[in-house]
C-alpha cells in the first residue's frame, strides 16, 4: 500500500510542532511491506494545499493521515468531519489570513473522514493512550488541508482512507510559553500514530 503521512512546521511563535516531530521519527522499517511517503508541510495556505492536491492525484495513495497540533487539547483527537470553511484567527507563516471563505468553492458544506475513526479510537484507548473522536478540526490550515484531502480523493476510482489527527503540544512548548496548558510527550504521540497507521492498514486489508 501507498501511505501518505503529513505534519506541519512550527507556527504561532513555537519552535517545534508535535506533528512534525512524529512525521520525522516514524521509520519506514515499521511498515516494510508498504511505501510510506512522509512530508512536513509549511504552514502556508497555498503551498501546503497545492502539495496535497498534487500528491493525491499523482500518487493515488491508499491511506492519507494528516497530523497537526491542537494547542489546547489534552488528548489525541481523531477528527470526524472537515468543513468547507476557513476563518483564520491568526495568519499562516506566510502572512496569509483568510476570513469567511470556502476551502473549495464547488464543494459541499462538509466531508466525513474516511479513516476507520472508531477503530483507531478503540485501539488507542486499549493501550492506555488518551484519545477522543472530535467533531471539529477548527477553521485554520488543519481543516483546510483535511477538507482538501477528502475532496481530491474523490477524483480517482480507487477508494482510499483519508483523515486528520490532532496532537497535543509537547511539554517543552508549554514550558517555553510559561502556560498552564495540556501537553503530551513525543513518545506517546509517536506510539499513537504508529497504532493509527497499523489500524488503517488492517482495516484496508479487511476490505
Amino acid at each position: 500500500m501507498k501511505i501518505i503521512l503529513t505534519g506541519f512546521e512550527p507556527f504561532n511563535g513555537s519552535k517545534v510542532n508535535p506533528s512534525a516531530e512524529v512525521v520525522n521519527r516514524i521509520t519506514h522499517g515499521l511498515f516494510p511491506e508498504h511505501k510510506l511517503i512522509r512530508r512536513v508541510l509549511p504552514v502556508d495556505s497555498v503551498v501546503a494545499i497545492d502539495w496535497m492536491k498534487r500528491v493525491i492525484l499523482d500518487q493515488q495513495p491508499d491511506i492519507i493521515i494528516m497530523l497537526g497540533e491542537a494547542s489546547l487539547r489534552p488528548v489525541v483527537s481523531i477528527e470526524k468531519i472537515a468543513v468547507n470553511w476557513m476563518d483564520f484567527q491568526i495568519p499562516d507563516n506566510s502572512g496569509n489570513q483568510l476570513f469567511d471563505t470556502s476551502v473549495v468553492k464547488e464543494g459541499t458544506d462538509g466531508l466525513f473522514s474516511t479513516l476507520p475513526v472508531s477503530e483507531i479510537f478503540s485501539a488507542l484507548k486499549t493501550v492506555g493512550i488518551p484519545a477522543e473522536i472530535s467533531l471539529t478540526a477548527g477553521a485554520f490550515l488543519c481543516n483546510q488541508l483535511f477538507y482538501t484531502g477528502l475532496f481530491y480523493s474523490k477524483f480517482f476510482e480507487k477508494k482510499n482512507q483519508c483523515g486528520f489527527i490532532h496532537l497535543p503540544p509537547l511539554p517543552e512548548q508549554i514550558v517555553e510559553k510559561d502556560a498552564a496548558s495540556p501537553s503530551m510527550h513525543i513518545e506517546l504521540s509517536l506510539k499513537a500514530i504508529e497504532i493509527a497507521i497499523q489500524t488503517c492498514i488492517e482495516s484496508k486489508k479487511a476490505g
